[in-house]
């Protein structure tokens, strides 16, 4: 697949209008990242580095709801538009990554 393919391939994606904040976020969960590791390698006290441990899951969370709103939002819809099976299989998706979510 080209690179033209592929970006008209994804071209439909419901998080592209959000895509700057979503990538604004991870920017920062990756320097969360870092400032853990350097936590660990600076032997800040254990308790310190599970809270910042609990601020990062949170944060991921945070994209995940984004992220799956805009799936509900504007794939879901779509299918839904299309057919009751591709609303169905597009729900049934959702779900599964829903469960993926609650279960980490």
């Amino acid at each position: 697949m080209t690179a033209d393919e592929t970006s008209t391939a994804h071209a439909g994606h419901g998080y592209l209008p959000e895509k700057g904040k979503f990538i604004r976020r991870l920017k920062l969960i990756e320097g969360q990242a870092r400032g853990l590791q350097r936590m660990v390698d600076e032997e800040v006290y254990c308790i310190d580095i599970l809270t910042q441990v609990s601020a990062m899951t949170k944060a991921l969370e945070s994209v995940a709801l984004g992220l799956l709103h805009d799936h509900m939002n504007h794939c879901v819809v779509e299918a839904a538009r299309e057919s009751d099976d591709a609303a169905a299989a597009k729900v049934d998706e959702a779900m599964k990554a829903i469960t993926r979510l609650v279960k980490s």
